[in-house]
């Protein structure tokens, strides 16, 4: 598989833990450059770092407040209503209230999944949604909590299992220890329980990962992810079962066989890469620190082309990238996070109609 690096032109910076949330040879470009999207536009203002997004049936968003524990249901015209705050949520550093995401089965279950810290660890718990936030219940708990890398992305795939993805919370012997569910993307069922298929029969679908950001699926069902990186490289990555994908033993490109290399590299000046998207044949990163959305056009096989950055330096840093069920993009900023420099109307939903 080629892998791809983003020429580095300024010295590289690390990634500690007040930078962020991070090259080899210049690619080929794509065989046609792809065609630029609409300006975005405001949908919903003066929110508190808006994490993440999950569309119920509806077409209505749910959306996740990382430090207040607010959930709150947002139409696709911007109304915005708080429908509760999560209890027992422990905010502090990147911790908080992280992932959300709705039962493939919502129409006969109602569950919604949310990924947050507790006192005592990172945990998945579920609920049933009925207008409000009902009594939580716990399916995955003992996830490894810190100030910095907690992971927190949920997604359900086109299996119908549940991906989460997880910190080493600055432990980097975790990411290699299969025992543990730090640094790792972790595939479990509806209940909590290890998926069937799994490789090494518990939650753990992948391993060596030092913070996943982000999760997504292209249309043939192949997943890719979002991660930091530390003093050079971020990184996408295409996930397949059971690889190893090589934190702390390489950052970026290691080129050794018992690691999995990434699929696309970007200096952590570039990307903090942490939502993720696919629609109209790209990958769609929000960068945090790199502030912009990076689009990565898809050959049909999977691989990457040169990626192409979008709106550099206009909103701020970026955080959750989702397609909504019209097409269009939401695309939420982070600029009050404590490493930001909040404008008027921040937080905000952006939604992006694609071309």
């Amino acid at each position: 598989m080629r892998r791809l690096a983003i020429l580095m032109l300024l010295p590289l910076a690390a990634c500690s833990s007040s930078a962020g949330e991070g090259t080899a040879s210049t690619p080929a470009p794509p065989p046609t450059s792809p065609q630029a999207p609409a300006q975005p536009r405001d949908l919903t203002t003066n929110l508190a770092v808006p994490w993440a997004v999950a569309f119920l049936p509806s077409g209505d968003a749910l959306v996740t407040e990382r430090d207040s524990a607010r959930v709150l249901r947002v139409t696709p015209q911007g109304q915005a209503t708080p429908i509760g705050k999560v209890p027992g949520v422990a905010a502090a550093g990147e911790g908080g209230l992280m992932g959300i995401a709705v039962s493939p089965t919502f129409a006969q279950d109602r569950f919604i999944y949310l990924h947050f810290t507790a006192s005592d660890d990172n945990r998945v718990v579920r609920f049933r949604y009925d207008n409000g936030i009902g009594p939580l219940q716990p399916i995955v708990t003992g996830i490894p909590k810190g100030d910095n890398h907690n992971g927190g992305r949920i997604a359900f795939g086109p299996d119908k299992y549940l991906y989460i993805a997880t910190g080493e919370t600055y432990k980097t012997h975790l990411a290699q220890d299969k025992k543990s569910l730090g640094g790792k993307i972790l595939r479990v069922t509806p209940t909590g329980e290890p998926a069937p298929g799994n490789p090494f029969g518990s939650r753990v679908w992948t391993y060596g990962h030092r913070n996943v950001q982000g999760l997504a699926w292209d249309d043939q069902g192949r997943m890719y992810a979002t991660e930091f990186g530390q003093n050079t490289y971020d990184e996408i990555n295409r996930i397949e079962k059971g690889k190893n994908y090589g934190w702390p033993e390489v950052e970026g490109v290691g080129g050794k066989p018992e690691y999995t290399d990434p699929l696309l590299t970007w200096s952590t000046d570039e990307a903090s890469p942490s939502g993720l998207a696919y629609a109209k044949g790209s990958l769609w990163a929000a960068a945090l620190r790199g502030e912009r959305l990076w689009q990565i056009p898809l050959t049909a096989d999977g691989e990457a082309a040169r990626p192409v950055p979008h709106f550099q330096d206009r909103y701020g840093r970026l955080r959750a990238a989702v397609q909504a069920p019209d097409g269009t993009l939401w695309i939420t900023t982070s600029n009050k996070d404590g490493r930001g420099d909040p404008a008027q109307g921040d937080d905000r939903i952006l939604t992006l109609p694609l071309p």
